[in-house]
């Protein structure tokens, strides 16, 4: 029989969120397993760093653009010149002519929920038919929620056995306090001179940032003038309306964009927060808050798709399309010391309920059963409990 040899798709080994999936799966595969061969597929520029994981993790560089034509003619070839049992796509495209059995990783349907935010009506019809094919042409679909998977069933017609929900975690980097000399430069350095919100993510229209600027602005009328906000993500040239609503309410002084900071830094800004505020419209699951809970920083968060789901009883869950209702949730947790103590107890336990450990030994478990079927065995179906 020949040997079992799986070929994942790392080229996202950057990105923010995907990237956090990626990163986490090799740092567990590579704990995991030293026997199975797996071929990597990376862009050019990762080459070293990922061939040199371990002995059975090898490297091949993909140039291919993602959502490009290119993907779906090169990869499938890769597969075939590597003689792939098995492929692992962890984003939502999985070429059509794939020649191997697959598995493939749908972390959110937002381009199917919010089909507006895309750029134009093609991107809409491209995400479309990339979902439909990865769902009905894998042989198992891995998703990040329960809300998730409800979103897939709901959009595509597929046997809800196929999906198995293997939720996120954090890294475990965010067990572990910084140093005060650190955190105490970290002050220095953005001049955090009083208490302050805090959001991190990207800042795309469906994290609903403008409202929380609405509530922030209702929030320092109430009394607490002396609150600023810092939101982490992408650089604030990107995105006018933003722009516009600092302007409107003058709040040039009270918000800060900081684009992208290190990973030890934002680990840090989780600690000083005053709060943690993601008033998102639409998360697949929702790591940030997760992480803010794991810092000990009371969280204030929706109550729509998998962020309830994430967050149980840890976090204040707020109507997230109604300023008024993020301004209050904000506010009680600036002023009420008993909810902040009880939330930052409860979201440490919360957060210590997710385990990447335990996530990609699932998704390890997962490889082994589909790979074996294309011998002839019989593939176990993963069970979808979270």
């Amino acid at each position: 029989m020949p040997p079992v040899r799986i070929a994942i798709d790392v080229r996202k080994l950057h990105d923010y969120g995907i990237g956090t999936y990626v990163r986490n799966l090799l740092t567990h595969l590579v704990r995991l397993d030293r026997e199975t061969e797996y071929v990597l597929l990376c862009r050019p520029a990762d080459q070293a760093f990922v061939g040199g994981l371990a002995e059975n993790f090898r490297a091949v560089p993909q140039p291919a653009g993602a959502y490009s034509i290119s993907e779906q003619l090169r990869i499938p070839v890769q597969l075939r010149r590597e003689r792939i049992s098995l492929f692992h796509a962890p984003h939502y495209t999985l070429p059509v002519l794939t020649p191997c059995r697959s598995i493939v990783t749908i972390h959110d349907c937002i381009h199917l929920r919010f089909p507006q935010y895309l750029p134009n009506r093609l991107a809409h019809g491209y995400a479309q038919a990339a979902l439909w094919s990865a769902t009905h042409r894998s042989d198992c679909v891995l998703t990040v929620s329960e809300a998730s998977k409800r979103d897939i069933l709901t959009f595509f017609d597929i046997a809800p056995e196929k999906v198995a929900v293997i939720p996120n975690a954090i890294d475990d980097r965010f067990w572990t306090p910084p140093a005060e000399e650190a955190m105490s430069r970290v002050r220095e350095r953005y001049q955090l001179l009083g208490p302050f919100l805090l959001y991190a993510g990207n800042i795309k229209p469906h994290k609903n940032l403008e409202r929380l600027l609405d509530a922030f602005y209702d929030v320092r009328r109430r009394g607490h003038d002396d609150l600023t906000l810092l939101i982490i993500g992408d650089e604030i040239s990107h995105y006018a309306e933003l722009r516009r609503a600092v302007h409107r309410y003058q709040l040039h002084r009270f918000v800060r964009f900081l684009g992208f900071v290190p990973a030890e830094t934002l680990q840090i800004l989780y600690r000083l927060a005053r709060a943690f505020v993601f008033p998102s419209l639409y998360e697949g699951f929702g790591l940030p808050p997760l992480e803010a809970m794991a810092s000990g920083t009371p969280v204030v968060t929706s109550n729509v798709s998998a962020l309830p789901e994430v967050t149980g009883d840890a976090a204040v869950l707020v109507d997230p399309r109604d300023r008024d209702a993020i301004a209050d949730g904000i506010q009680s947790v600036l002023e009420d010391d008993a909810l902040r103590t009880d939330l930052a107890t409860k979201g440490l336990a919360r957060a210590r309920q997710f385990s990447w450990d335990r996530s990609i030994r699932r998704i390890w478990e997962i490889y082994g059963n589909v790979a074996s079927a294309r011998y002839g065995a019989p593939t176990t179906r993963a069970t979808t409990d979270a």
